[in-house]
């Protein structure tokens, strides 16, 4: 995969490396490579390239299990094999060159590799590296195209004429990318497809038509139709290694179609990832196009490829290990719901009194970033006891800090919480619908929020634009917009106008 920048995705939930191995290692192309390399010994023969010599293709296949009469089980043996020797759980030794001389074919060896033994002895990480090798081979694989069409493309000297064939290979393997980089979003994006496969063609639709377009032109339509069939000859060839599960396009589909597949009909219109079926009956419909789904293998080996090429794609409990201030600093970027869980694995197994401080000197600051910090600090607090009353109460009196504490002490029914000041509760307010407007920007509940924060105050905006909180301008030329009542819409923006002159950009 490859990254021009380096955008932060939201975080997913893995698996354990454990459950993650055994995922692996059930994967029936992994599989069958671990078997054939146990069976690889010294009558083994392979060719100049590593591949299984022709004659014993169907003694592998029989050593997998496959039906030898089926003129496909070859195809999967040899298959198998090249994972074998491309992760090193086979080692061939090439046949020498005979400089020319004799007619006789060469043949290499092949034994058990080295690496084979991590199948049973090597820890969850080991076994998972071996099938990161693997998911690479057949990645490679799958931008292949179909064996006919390379036979279709040669020339009478057996070379391979890719103008003719229209096959780009960088080209290929970086459309395939794309297409898991998208299918990968829509997994660990909220609100996305997380619970459920992704039509074949939302998927195509992604990746071809263009952001801002309405209803696509027939032109934009037949590339979605091509690039779906390709599609689906790539994960019938990823299903095997566990990357996804795989629902293939409707045969009988392709068979009725006259020309190309109408992808519309899909609920691919317009390439809306939202797009699809209103019943049960266009359910199925729409899964007669092909569904997919990464499995909790696919995501961590689409995670592990996005990684290596420099994008920021973080799984829930990484922070655990880390500062307050890094787990801090990497929630504000989350949705509420991904933030509470990595703020809860980072709580497990800490002291409250001393979480709770250093959460709370970690939410400090008058940076940019500050409210949102200071939101999650709160989230952050929810649950804990009575232990981290003591951290709460020492920040009684710090101006950032003040009104959080006063807010979770009262929460708990704590008496003897001094009143906070004017100043104090006008900061609160201004740090309040900052960090909102950070989290979600400018929500249907936002206008109701400033209302109640409003609305006990007399002379609010008379006051407020003194307050010394970076964000006060900001914050007031939001409330003009969206505070639901006119009047303290206009002194909303007034007061902004004030702040502004006060702390000129």
């Amino acid at each position: 995969m490859s990254a021009d920048s380096h955008p932060t995705l939201p975080p997913v939930r893995l698996r354990s490396d454990a459950e993650l191995a055994r995922d692996a290692l059930g994967a029936p192309l992994f599989a069958r490579a671990v078997r054939l390399a146990r069976w690889a010994g010294p009558g083994t023969r392979v060719g100049v390239g590593g591949e299984l010599a022709t004659d014993q293709l169907p003694e592998a296949a029989a050593v997998l299990g496959l039906d030898t009469a089926d003129e496909d089980s070859a195809g999967y043996a040899s298959q198998a094999w090249r994972v074998a020797v491309d992760t090193g759980l086979v080692d061939v030794t090439e046949p020498e060159d005979d400089n020319g001389e004799g007619d006789e074919e060469r043949f290499g060896t092949a034994a058990p590799g080295e690496d084979l033994a991590l199948v049973t002895s090597g820890a969850p990480g080991d076994v998972l590296d071996l099938w990161l090798a693997a998911l690479d081979t057949v990645l490679a694989d799958a931008a292949v195209p179909d064996l006919d069409d390379l036979v279709d493309a040669l020339d009478a000297g057996g070379e391979i004429d890719f103008d003719r064939l229209d096959w780009n290979p960088g080209r290929e393997a970086d459309f395939l990318d794309g297409v898991l980089a998208n299918l990968y979003l829509l997994t660990v994006t909220e609100g996305g497809a997380a619970d459920g496969p992704i039509p074949l063609p939302v998927l195509a639709a992604s990746m071809i038509v263009p952001d801002g377009m309405g209803e696509p032109t027939d032109a934009v339509l037949e590339q979605v139709s091509d690039a779906m069939m390709r599609l689906d000859d790539q994960f019938r060839q990823l299903e095997p290694i566990g990357l996804v599960e795989f629902r293939p396009v409707d045969e009988e589909l392709m068979a009725e179609a006259d020309g190309p597949l109408e992808p519309e009909t899909a609920g691919a219109g317009g390439g809306g990832a939202g797009a699809g079926a209103e019943d049960d009956e266009d359910d199925e419909d729409v899964s007669r196009y092909g569904m997919v789904r990464l499995t909790p293998l696919g995501l961590y080996g689409i995670r592990a490829r996005m990684l290596e090429a420099g994008v920021d794609a973080p799984a829930v409990g990484e922070l655990a290990e880390k500062g307050a201030d890094a787990l801090l600093d990497a929630v504000s970027l989350y949705s509420e719901n991904a933030a509470q869980a990595e703020i809860e694995q980072w709580l497990a197994g800490r002291e409250q009194p001393a979480a709770a401080a250093e959460l709370l000197a970690a939410a400090r600051g008058d940076d940019e970033g500050g409210p949102l910090r200071r939101l999650r600090c709160q989230q952050a607090l929810a649950p804990a006891g009575p232990e981290a009353e003591p951290a709460v109460r020492s920040v009684l009196d710090d101006p950032e800090l003040g009104g959080l504490a006063r807010v979770w002490l009262a929460e708990r029914g704590v008496g003897d919480v001094p009143a906070p000041d004017p100043e104090m509760v006008f900061w609160l307010t201004v740090d309040t619908i900052a960090a909102q407007l950070a989290t979600d920007g400018e929500t249907e509940e936002l206008p109701l929020l400033m209302e109640t924060l409003t609305a006990h105050h007399t002379g609010f905006f008379e006051q407020v634009w003194r307050v010394e909180h970076p964000a006060t301008a900001y914050v007031l030329e939001a409330m003009g917009r969206l505070h639901p009542d006119k009047k303290a819409a206009k002194e909303a923006r007034k007061a902004a106008f004030k702040a502004r002159s006060r702390r000129p950009a």
